[in-house]
């Protein structure tokens, strides 16, 4: 999911855009990503390589990509 935190390469990132051609509202951008590479995820870590697409069929065998947490949404933020 976009706002996801992640590490690649061991760094920390954040999923920026998740184009997922099994959607039926995509936005210009992930529209783009589905016809040209059959989907993926944008990685965003701003401190060494800025922006990285990997390709969906890439992502299972990518070692150095790994899950750290699902992003906060504010639904789901617990009542004060």
């Amino acid at each position: 999911m976009a706002g996801d935190l992640v590490t690649y390469h061991g760094e920390k990132g954040e999923i920026e855009v998740v184009a997922d051609p099994q959607s039926k509202d995509l936005s210009e951008e992930q529209t783009w990503f589905v016809e040209e590479d059959g989907g993926g995820i944008m990685i965003r870590e701003p401190k060494v390589f800025g922006r990285l697409f990997i390709p969906t069929a890439q992502i299972p065998d990518d070692e150095d990509l790994v899950f750290v947490s699902r992003a906060v949404r504010p639904n789901d933020r617990p009542a004060e």
